[in-house]
């Protein structure tokens, strides 16, 4: 219990020689000490900072200059810390801010667009001409549909031109109007012909009366990609046709290999598809007239006209000439009969003669037989599959694998499982090849996509990078540079020869359980090595011995 009441000045003397170490050293070294520990707060809150600096993303990219005011202004209003690129063509923001300032700039509407749309029309002065009002409009059109184009990931920006003739009361003078697109692609990308067809057609629905034909658009090299090939016989090949070529022979292969895949297993069977189509669109038009009936009770009378005729001739015959004969006949009159002479001379005269006439007219329906036909694109003309099985894989009783063929049965078979699934046609001209052979290699590896592709590793393995980075640097600068740098300034004096002998406090730390005799040997055999160490070093270094004689010289008297 005796060392418990010097414990707690045990802190005391360090402290107090290293207040007296610095207070010994010269006043260059105490400036450079301070400079040190300045450097060491600078370098760990410069790292701290860097630590926690955002990373930078793009906001927008080749904004207007108005536009570029509005968003700086609106930034400025939400506290968004922002910077423009190296070549000032892009706003940049904390990364984890892009998205959230992107939904709330769009809800202000920003950014406009350099050219102006619909818009135009909101602020229309009063007293402006019909014909300002068309120029307006005509203007607003084009702004919004260059917008429209340029909402394409591959566009850059666009330019679009409407040429609309003046309206008129004459069809044979009515111009059908024509749109001309200027389109500036991002580097290193191209529009494929969907995308033309589809910004040729979207104009074509935009504007009124506009035919797909008078739509032209050309890029910023001066290339034609409207190219019209209705005129032309020979059409390139579709890329839509190849699409559907494609998954109509992916879709054969995946019947065949679900057909076999329980019969010979997933990884012991391969098969290929080769399909030629026919993508010709014809259109064929008859008309068809049938031999006409012999038997007129099995036509279809369409109309029938009978006409009959009877006339009874006169004493004379004919008349004289002239204007008499072209008088109407006069009103007949019944005879007078005077007697019965003249009744019997009547009777006795010759019957004058009859004319009869009848005509008759019957038309009948003609057989006639119209047909339009239009036959689908995309037929079927031949398919072709080869059919690659895998050999019987066999375990034999002491583990050894061995492989064997398999029999003409079962190639006969599975020739008429694949026919059956592909819908084999003979007359088609269709052909299938099925062969049986041993596999280079049995089991597929199905690699994973790799840790350091995934974009969360990447995101991860950077800022771990970025900490270590700083670590790195902050343990280099305080070992290499600033640990030499302090070791030479805090360097202690020369070792004097009071630090060699044993202070009085060894003695106290003797154990209480020694006794005297013991004591006084041990201090004996410390003063003789401490007398022993004192030579010596006079005998090294007699000049720092001759210093500390003279400091006891001095300050004792």
């Amino acid at each position: 219990m005796a060392t418990v009441p010097n414990q707690p000045n045990t802190t005391t003397p360090t402290t107090t020689f290293r207040l007296e170490q610095f207070s010994q050293l010269s006043n260059q070294k105490k400036l450079g000490l301070i400079m040190a520990a300045a450097a060491v707060v600078a370098l760990l809150a410069g790292a701290l900072m860097w630590s926690q600096t955002p990373d930078y993303r793009v906001l927008y990219n080749n904004v207007s200059d108005q536009d570029g005011a509005a968003i700086i202004s609106a930034l400025q209003q939400m506290n968004v810390p922002y910077k423009f690129s190296d070549s000032g063509g892009a706003i940049l923001i904390p990364e984890k801010q892009v998205h959230e300032v992107r939904l709330r700039l769009a809800g202000q509407g920003l950014p406009k667009g350099s050219l102006p749309g619909f818009e135009l029309m909101e602020n229309q002065k009063f007293g402006s001409s019909q014909f300002l009002e068309q120029v307006n409009y005509q203007r607003a059109l084009e702004g919004e549909l260059a917008r429209s184009v340029q909402s394409l990931s591959a566009v850059q920006s666009a330019r679009v031109h409407l040429a609309i003739a003046k309206p008129s009361v004459f069809s044979r003078e009515k111009q059908q109007p024509s749109v001309s697109v200027l389109l500036n692609l991002y580097p290193g990308r191209v529009l494929s012909t969907e995308q033309v067809s589809a910004i040729v057609h979207l104009m074509a629905s935009s504007v009124p009366n506009l035919p797909v034909r008078n739509v032209t658009v050309i890029d910023q090299n001066g290339n034609l990609l409207s190219t019209s090939n209705e005129n032309k016989p020979d059409k390139g090949f579709d890329a839509k046709q190849l699409q559907y070529i494609q998954e109509l022979e992916e879709n054969y292969i995946r019947r065949i290999e679900t057909i076999l895949t329980p019969i010979t297993g997933s990884a012991n069977v391969r098969a290929q598809v080769t399909a030629d189509l026919d993508f010709s669109r014809v259109e064929r038009a008859e008309e068809i007239y049938r031999p006409n009936n012999t038997e007129s009770d099995a036509a279809t009378i369409r109309s029938q006209q009978t006409l009959e005729s009877a006339s009874t001739g006169s004493k004379i015959d004919g008349g004289i000439p002239g204007a008499l004969t072209n008088r109407p006949p006069e009103p007949a009159t019944a005879p007078i009969e005077a007697g019965g002479e003249n009744k019997e001379a009547s009777d006795k005269a010759p019957p004058l003669p009859t004319d009869k006439k009848k005509e008759s007219t019957t038309n009948y329906e003609v057989d006639k037989t119209v047909q339009h036909t239009q036959q689908s694109i995309g037929n079927i003309k031949r398919l072709t599959a080869a059919v690659v099985v895998n050999y019987r894989k066999k375990t034999g009783e002491n583990g050894e694998v061995t492989y064997e063929p398999l029999t003409a049965e079962e190639i006969k078979e599975i020739n008429s499982l694949v026919k059956e699934a592909m819908g084999y046609n003979e007359k088609r001209g269709d052909s299938l090849t099925v062969t049986n052979s041993l596999f280079a290699t049995e089991n597929e590896t199905l690699l994973d996509t790799a840790f350091w592709k995934d974009p969360d590793s990447l995101l991860f393995a950077k800022d771990m990078g970025k900490q270590l980075l700083i670590a790195a640097i902050v343990l280099f600068f305080l070992l290499k540079i600033l640990r030499p740098f302090l070791k030479n300034l805090t360097q202690p004096p020369a070792p004097a020869l009071t630090e060699k002998l044993p202070d009085e406090t060894s003695f106290n730390q003797l154990p209480e359980q020694m006794d005297g005799a013991a004591i006084q040997a041990i201090q004996k055999s410390l003063f003789e090595e401490n007398l022993k160490k004192a030579r010596q070093l006079a005998i090294d270094k007699p000049a720092i011995v001759a210093n500390v004689v003279k400091d006891w010289v001095s300050r004792h008297g």
